[in-house]
């Protein structure tokens, strides 16, 4: 990995098109790190509120011994793999995601790309979050075009219910960050997302310059994801609610479920965000 830290970070264009029922394409512009998982960024103590990558903020669950935080992601994903059969050894692991800034972060999207110990790739990992404190792991195959299809069963948005499948195509990025994700209902297509991004090294100089170009990315990715779901919602859009068992990061697993009967457990519109 290049720079003085050891990680790439992304400009990035993400961009939502719903074609089932069709409505205006969202756009949204900030910036995503790729980072070693053995070698996650140290910086300055100064610089350090712009960027910090927490374990509590990937975790699907925490260690018995240590409730509020898992050691490292790594540690995580690994239990995680081998809860599939995957022995991840003394591979590595890429992570393509946004950092803690200022005190916040939200992950529409978290990607992984595992590789053994020779190299060899092992498994792509799509981590999604919803605006409900829920998170979810998908797992991809490895494909040398980064393609990968998967029955949707995490509740993202309220505008589609938990069905359908996704079809992935999350290749490694490089120079070029391209990925998409399509979401498919009865063999049709209802949304797509896609994410385009141009690398740069990270490091002090182009840390500041995206977060001055994208100052409070991380709350903007919220706000901009409430805005969108309001103005769907105001656009007639139907509700689906949300399903009692879909959470599951360590945070939230132990709320009560959802009463259908109470109105306060209506789901807040958001925008479907399988993508950053």
């Amino acid at each position: 990995m290049p720079g003085p830290w050891g990680a790439v970070l992304y400009e990035t264009v993400t961009t939502h098109v719903r074609t089932a029922p069709r409505r205006p394409p969202f756009r949204h512009r900030g910036y995503l790190w790729l980072v070693d998982l053995d070698e996650l960024p140290v910086l300055a103590r100064p610089l350090r509120p712009l960027a910090r990558f927490l374990p509590r903020d990937h975790a699907l669950a925490a260690d018995d011994d240590q409730p509020d935080d898992p050691p490292t992601i790594r540690h995580d994903l690994e239990r995680y793999l081998l809860g599939h059969g995957i022995r991840l050894g003394r591979g590595r692991v890429l992570m393509l995601t946004q950092a803690r800034s200022l005190g916040h972060v939200f992950n529409p999207l978290t990607v992984y790309w595992c590789r053994d110990g020779e190299g060899r790739p092992l498994c792509t990992v799509a981590e999604v979050h919803n605006t409900y404190g829920g998170r979810h792991r998908y797992l991809l195959p490895p494909d040398p075009e980064g393609r990968g299809e998967c029955v949707k069963d995490f509740y993202v948005s309220p505008f589609f219910p938990v069905d359908g499948r996704y079809r992935m195509v999350l290749p490694e990025p490089g120079e070029r960050l391209r990925l998409t994700v399509h979401l498919e209902r009865r063999g049709e297509p209802a949304f797509t997302a896609t994410v385009r991004g141009t690398a740069r090294r990270a490091g002090p100089a182009a840390l500041l310059r995206v977060a001055l170009a994208h100052p409070f990315a991380t709350w903007a990715v919220s706000l901009h994801i409430r805005y969108r779901g309001i103005r769907l919602w105001l656009s007639g859009l139907p509700v689906h609610p949300r399903p009692a068992a879909t959470v599951t990061c360590p945070a939230a697993a132990t709320r009560p479920a959802a009463d259908p009967s109470r109105s306060d457990d209506r789901p807040v519109p958001t925008e479907e965000v399988p993508a950053p």
